[in-house]
């Protein structure tokens, strides 16, 4: 796929970084930073151009003609927008995909349309980092949370300790230990290594376990793994941005909130937006303030500014002063690893977030859904089965018949309000919502044709 990437910042750089793997796609990275695209130039196989990636003349430079999609990741939504009209009035580039920040813009869907704005997909990192950590406070034994098929299916990664009843036990004999429900084990992480999650393997202490099950059962599933944890109730939030901001209004009605600001004028703002929130104005890594605030009796910290080292030292701060579980979320992809073994709970990478959602529009194939697994090592992907027999590799016949790419598995099926578990002998029916894992990389090509349907279909 020949695509244009205008941006080369934290999120532009990840996303170029990712389709690069993949060797069907043609990448050109537009940016202003001429230093920034040589990096990027150094590091991967893709062509860089210097200037204003909105300007036709720089899109004509860059193949905008031949190109099968442009996405705009710039921190500017006029620019992203304006990159898109031109694309589509004078390159009638088929899909056109732009970061908007603003909720100005987004709450008019009406203004994104073919006659209006030609933006096909929108992509809101605020939003979709809110709506993750969000699952995260929801579920306080997980170390990650992910939605398939509208949230009846859910992905989940817990650390597996001592006292759960699966670890030292085989795959195998996960039913005896969860009678009466239907889950899958779908990838296991052994110090940062990824181990194949077959019949006999063996969960360890200390392993990070990605389990596939119906939502109503994820909290049973969690308890054997690891000890669950009390629900939590009280939430510190340090920078009330657009994050700290959105994630305060979605808890505020079921939890007791507190946000940190240090800007006066934002702090009046958000006390004038919250209803039940407390609102102070102050600097979260001021031991002062955080003793006051009770931090040893919250069950949540997070640190959510646009600061990596203010939110990594108020974190560290937090918990050293006894808060319960503390997350940061940090930018650079280096600290990520780096503070997730020391005394952070969870690193939270917005990018690695935002790249799900974009690469869910840049599958061929249906693909209504791809999930980031441990920061980018892997990818969960969600693909809906069309055609019949004749027209489709897939459509009416059994998992085990299935031409699967090597190192991929099938491990549930949505059908209709139906969760089903894959087993080698379960069938996939037209319009059913598979859930793959594969993880290689340089496999996926492979899995999206495997969800093309014939030409004889149509």
């Amino acid at each position: 796929m020949n695509i244009i990437i205008l941006g080369a910042g934290q999120v532009g750089s990840t996303v170029a970084t990712e389709l690069a793997k993949e060797e069907s796609n043609e990448l050109t990275v537009i940016d202003t930073n001429q230093q920034i695209l040589s990096d990027l130039q150094d590091r991967l196989d893709l062509r860089t151009i210097c200037g204003n990636g909105s300007y036709p003349g720089l899109l004509d430079d860059a193949g905008a003609d031949d190109a099968d999609m442009i996405i705009a990741l710039t921190n500017s939504d006029e620019i992203n927008m304006i990159a898109c009209q031109v694309a589509s009035s004078l390159f009638h580039t088929p899909t056109k995909i732009a970061r908007i920040r603003s909720a100005e813009y987004l709450r008019r869907p009406g203004l994104f349309a073919e006659d209006s704005i030609p933006v096909d997909f929108m992509i809101s990192p605020e939003s979709l980092v809110t709506e993750y950590i969000y699952h995260l406070i929801e579920h306080p034994s997980a170390l990650q949370v992910l939605d398939f098929a509208e949230g009846r299916v859910q992905l989940v990664a817990v650390r597996a300790y001592d006292d759960g009843l699966m670890v030292g036990r085989a795959l195998k004999t996960m039913n005896q230990v969860v009678p009466g429900i239907d889950m899958r084990v779908a990838a296991i992480f052994r110090e940062g290594e990824s181990i194949q999650p077959s019949a006999e393997c063996v969960i360890q202490a200390r392993d990070e376990v990605f389990f596939l099950a119906a939502r109503e059962h994820i909290p049973t599933v969690i308890s054997e793994m690891r000890k669950l944890e009390k629900p939590n109730k009280r939430i510190m939030l340090a920078g009330g941005g657009n994050i700290g901001g959105q994630l305060a209004a979605m808890m505020e009605k079921d939890y007791q909130v507190k946000v940190v600001e240090a800007f006066p004028p934002r702090a009046r703002e958000l006390s004038a937006l919250l209803d039940s929130t407390i609102v102070l104005l102050g600097d979260a890594a001021n031991p002062d303030l955080l003793l006051e605030e009770n931090i040893e009796s919250m069950d949540v910290f997070c640190a959510l500014t646009n600061d990596d080292e203010a939110n990594i030292l108020s974190a560290m701060l937090a918990k050293r002063m006894g808060a319960k579980k503390v997350m940061s979320l940090i930018n650079r992809p280096a600290y990520v690893d780096l503070v997730e073994s020391g005394i952070i709970d969870i690193a939270i990478s917005p990018h690695q977030v935002t790249i799900g959602a974009l690469l869910a529009h840049i599958r061929r194939g249906d693909v209504v859904a791809v999930h980031a697994l441990r920061r980018g090592s892997a990818e969960a992907i969600e693909a809906i089965a069309h055609g019949d027999k004749t027209s489709s590799r897939v459509v009416g016949r059994p998992i085990e018949e299935i031409k699967l790419p090597e190192g991929t598995r099938i491990s549930a099926i949505v059908r209709g309000k139906d969760v089903i578990i894959a087993h080698h002998d379960t069938v996939i029916e037209s319009e059913d919502h598979v859930i793959l894992f594969p993880t290689d990389k340089k496999k996926i090509a492979a899995v999206e044709k495997l969800f093309q349907v014939g030409i004889t279909y149509f």
